[in-house]
């Protein structure tokens, strides 16, 4: 039996409904939008398309966007003095630096320069550490969308074999912890794991955010399993294909992720998210003073 197809895409479109119908609520309640601003540095053309579809997210769920656009020879010094000044905004909820960053700009420094407050992405250490620990933090968009699109499918984490294949600090690592923290059984693999299949055919979840066309066969998954594909590759022919051999693990699977239409759409919709939550976090603590 075919796959079911997880509709990343139409959850993603009713997730940024709520959002703006919270965000309406939150501009009566307080008298502003919530407002998330993004600093793109230099002309990457990815980083272009992102952030238009970012900036135009944020309009439609009522929240005040404003994107900074930042010469690519701007200096490290020049972006941190960016930063500085959005922390210190009230009108500024959310802080967003669209990565990659030019060479010279290292990224670490200008993670950590933003205030884990405003850190819309969850990438910051301290949103890291509150991860780890359990605690409540600003958690990173992508592994966020995977986990509300496994709670809507209703896929039963708790004591389930999951597989993470692929161990960022962006997607891989925090997704991990979130599935170890929703109770179920996870193993991580990299570049370097052996006998990956030995491993891939154990997950009843298996997911995949390597950055390899076509890397996940059908002979690699388990009958049965959800399979998430974090993948966005562009292939010679122009063709955006996941990490995932869609067509034929789709005949294996019990539900999967397509790309395009999957996990992307759920990403922007977490940020939105975010944004909100970190807004109405200061609100909370503000009216508790």
């Amino acid at each position: 039996m075919p796959a079911q197809f997880i509709d990343g895409k139409s959850l993603a479109e009713t997730l940024r409904q709520q959002v703006g119908d919270r965000a309406k609520r939150f501009l009566s309640q307080h008298g502003r939008a919530p407002g998330l601003t993004v600093i793109l540095v230099g002309n990457n053309p990815a980083s272009e398309v992102y952030v238009r579809h970012k900036v135009a997210a944020c309009e439609k769920a009522s929240i005040v966007s404003e994107l900074i656009r930042l010469d690519a020879s701007c200096s490290t010094e020049a972006l941190l003095q960016t930063i500085q000044s959005l922390n210190t905004n009230p009108n500024v909820d959310g802080i967003l630096v669209q990565l990659p960053l030019p060479g010279h700009i290292p990224e670490k420094t200008i993670i950590e320069a933003i205030s884990p407050n405003k850190d819309v992405d969850g990438f910051h250490p301290v949103n890291a550490g509150a991860l780890f620990t359990g605690q409540p933090c600003l958690k990173p968009c992508t592994p966020l969308g995977v986990m509300v699109m496994l709670d809507h499918q209703k896929t039963p984490l708790r004591a389930a074999e999951a597989v993470v294949v692929g161990a960022s600090n962006i997607v891989g690592k925090p997704l991990a912890m979130m599935l170890l923290q929703a109770g179920a059984t996870v193993t991580i693999c990299n570049s370097k794991t052996q006998n990956l299949e030995e491993k891939t055919r154990r997950a009843d979840i298996l997911i995949a955010a390597v950055g390899r066309p076509g890397l996940i066969t059908a002979e690699m998954v388990k009958p049965g399993a959800v399979v998430i594909d974090v993948g966005i590759n562009r292939l010679a022919s122009g063709k955006l294909v996941g990490d995932v051999d869609f067509e034929n693990v789709a005949r294996v699977a019990k539900a999967i992720t397509p790309v395009p239409g999957g996990v992307g759409p759920m990403t922007i919709a977490m940020l939105l998210q975010n944004t909100l939550d970190a807004a109405e976090s200061v609100a909370h603590a503000q009216s508790l003073t």
